[in-house]
């Protein structure tokens, strides 16, 4: 768990993506993921989270539905989503964290 704690406590906002190989919305969300960190470079991070490798963490935080998206700045949760979000909203969201 201390890993996840250097993770989540930086100054830029966190954008943690819990999902599962298994699952068809967790794989559609992988491209805009993708989008989103391109849209952002170095002001926040986009990080993806297998639950299968990580049920820990994902039992710790709670996650039941997936996908699950989880903003963190200076290790505060700031935001949370179960389910698809789109590129714009999620670009959107993680801006107000900036």
């Amino acid at each position: 768990m201390s890993k996840f704690g250097e993770l989540i406590d930086v100054e830029i906002p966190v954008l943690l993506d819990f999902y599962t190989e298994r699952e068809d919305q967790s794989l559609a969300m992988h491209p805009i993921l993708r989008d989103v960190a391109a849209a952002l470079g170095d002001k926040a991070k986009v990080i993806k989270i297998d639950v299968e490798k990580n049920r820990e963490l994902a039992e710790a935080l709670r996650v039941k539905g997936l996908p699950t998206l989880i903003i963190y700045k200076n290790g505060e949760m700031k935001w949370r989503h179960s389910g698809e979000q789109d590129a714009n909203t999620l670009i959107n969201i993680i801006q107000e964290y900036i």
